[in-house]
């Protein structure tokens, strides 16, 4: 059965919102997010594992999942609800074997190429972007727009796709009405910390 993805997928961030993971996901789920991506690609091994697996509890606190991004093994180690892998990571097979069948595993893509290759691998959703210029990634893809999302959603049909990418909440209703099922967001929710629980909420409103 196809993974119904919420309409906003917040991804975490220490260094933006100067919180742990573990208190972001508490203000999150409390602004009614349901599905939380922890992302961290500066900790080593042993500060992102145990930062994840406090992330971990919140989430079981707070009844909502949480997925782990780049790292196939620290989400087994933690016991979190799956991973979330880049182009260079463990490959897709492999992340399904260590976290078995019930894991959600989704995979970035950037271009047209990258998602016709996705949609046949053992994965649940998969992400494209970035959508629009990003200052929360070294390096970024160049931009899809709105345009070049269109024309992936067409060629992937409907399997399950996450836009990615500076999007704010003025863009969200223009992403989704492109073809996404869920917008990931980071700097839109997380850049005043006070206000993420309120922001969370307030963007969900306006796409409902």
């Amino acid at each position: 059965m196809p993974l119904v993805l919420p309409k906003v997928y917040p991804l975490t961030d220490v260094g933006l919102s100067g919180l742990t993971h573990a208190e972001q996901v508490r203000r999150l789920a409390k602004g009614g997010a349901s599905l939380i991506q922890l992302r961290d690609k500066k900790s080593g091994a042993c500060v992102f594992y145990e930062s994840a697996k406090a992330a971990v509890t919140a989430a079981r606190e707070c009844g909502v999942k949480l997925i782990i991004n780049d790292r196939a093994d620290i989400a087994a180690a933690v016991g979190a609800d799956g991973v979330h892998l880049g182009q260079d990571d463990l490959p897709v097979e492999a992340a399904r074997g260590l976290l078995g069948p019930q894991a959600i595993i989704g995979l970035s893509t950037h271009n047209l190429s990258q998602a016709q290759l996705a949609i046949r691998l053992p994965i649940d959703y998969l992400a494209l972007g970035p959508i629009f210029a990003t200052s929360t990634k070294d390096d970024p893809a160049p931009e899809l727009g709105l345009e070049g999302f269109r024309q992936i959603r067409k060629v992937v049909g409907e399997f399950p796709l996450v836009a990615i990418g500076g999007i704010t909440a003025n863009r969200a209703l223009d992403v989704l009405q492109a073809g996404a099922n869920s917008i990931a967001i980071i700097g839109a929710l997380l850049k005043n910390p006070d206000e993420i629980t309120a922001q969370t909420s307030r963007l969900l409103q306006l796409l409902s």
